[in-house]
């Protein structure tokens, strides 16, 4: 791994658990501020709504700062609210917290990725921007395990002291080895707006934010799902969430190798299409313990797979504004996040059990194949009428 490439993975690693390790506390947090489950899942909600206020927000207000500190700003941001969320005394804090926490989130991987992007070696773009995400995988590989056996065993609020941890040596590494390159905004945050007057980025925001809210409506209710479906001790979720990370890693790998050698709309519709069967597929053989721990890996393993491809995609389409289409990407994401944690809960809520997520999940995956086939379409027919653009 390239040396500038070590902070964008650190701080992958920081956001990924902070994330993510919310659904395996979300029994501990609800059963500690005596609050239902699909109550404790608003936190994942919070979260996924800061990251989508920061990611516009904070690319606005970085003006014509150098990636390197915007980079560090961001990661303070992330660095102190996680911090106090490890105090919080309450459901309500904790709420403003997550929210607080989210804002530098989308921000920071668009700005990272335009980096990544802007200093690889031609046609290993997609790699060097899975390197930034491996972080996030190697966080649900390994910290996120930890951070929810912690908190099982011990208290939730050592976990946000970890993830604190993380962000502080974050900062270090961003400091002594990022490169103080220009960020080389081609106008103002006014005029790079305007590459949202094309049909092709809303596209791609409806394809991540819809389409990747499959993954969210299955994976924030792993932890019920796991214990009353599949019926394993809760005692185990921490074992099953190193399961998932790793299928995270593997998936991180073979989407960046996928982007770089097919056009990333293309890879986004096959690994879409393979999301809506595997999450089908959770639905109706979750109560078979060993089939449920393999769709689990490949659940997991396909949803991560689709981010180097669809951030890929928007940075080659905003080129005029890849900045904020990069940061407005990682804001869709989360978009997805909030979607799929609240339309994951609404059957649950309503008594269809632990397994019903994931057939929403499946439908959300299914409409984003839509929303992608519709811009491969538009692609098509640009290629067609305007042969030396693409070729540039």
């Amino acid at each position: 791994m390239k040396r500038y490439l070590v902070p964008l993975a650190l701080g992958g690693l920081g956001i990924g658990t902070t994330e993510f390790v919310m659904m395996g506390l979300l029994p501990d947090i609800a059963k500690d501020f005596q609050i239902s489950i699909p109550a404790a899942g608003h936190l994942i909600s919070a979260y996924a709504a800061g990251v989508v206020i920061g990611a516009p927000l904070l690319v606005a207000i970085s003006g014509n700062f150098g990636p390197k500190k915007i980079l560090l700003a961001l990661m303070g941001i992330f660095t102190l609210f996680n911090g106090l969320s490890a105090i919080a005394p309450g459901n309500t804090t904790l709420l403003i917290m997550r929210l607080l926490a989210g804002l530098p989130h989308g921000a920071f991987f668009g700005v990272g990725s335009v980096v990544a992007s802007r200093l690889a070696d031609k046609g290993k773009e997609a790699r060097a921007i899975s390197m930034m995400f491996a972080g996030l995988t190697l966080a649900n590989l390994l910290i996120v395990p930890l951070g929810t056996y912690v908190g099982h065993h011990y208290s939730w609020r050592y976990t946000f002291c970890i993830v604190t941890v993380i962000g502080v040596i974050t900062l270090i590494f961003l400091q002594l080895w990022m490169p103080a390159i220009p960020i080389n905004r081609s106008g103002n945050f006014r005029s790079e707006l305007g590459v949202f007057k094309r049909w092709e980025p809303w596209l791609i925001i409806l394809t991540t934010a819809i389409g990747t809210g499959g993954l969210f409506a299955w994976i924030s209710y792993i932890a019920p799902l796991m214990t009353e479906v599949s019926h394993f001790s809760a005692n185990t979720i921490s074992y099953i969430m190193i399961l998932a990370g790793f299928g995270m890693v593997v998936g991180n790998i073979v989407g960046g190798k996928l982007a770089d050698k097919m056009e990333p709309v293309k890879a986004c519709i096959i690994l879409l299409a393979s999301m809506t069967t595997v999450l089908m597929l959770i639905f109706f053989f979750s109560s078979y313990q060993v089939l449920s721990l393999c769709f689990t890996f490949m659940a997991a393993a396909l949803s991560i797979a689709l981010a180097t491809p669809i951030q890929l995609l928007m940075i080659r389409t905003a080129r005029e504004g890849e900045l904020i289409g990069a940061a407005a990407t990682q804001a869709a994401f989360n978009i997805g996040n909030a979607l799929g944690a609240f339309f994951g809960g609404l059957p649950i809520a309503a008594g269809f059990g632990y397994s019903s997520p994931s057939l929403v999940g499946a439908g959300m995956a299914l409409v984003g194949i839509v929303f992608a086939r519709m811009l491969w379409g538009m692609q098509q027919r640009t290629a067609l009428s305007f042969p030396h653009k693409v070729a540039a």
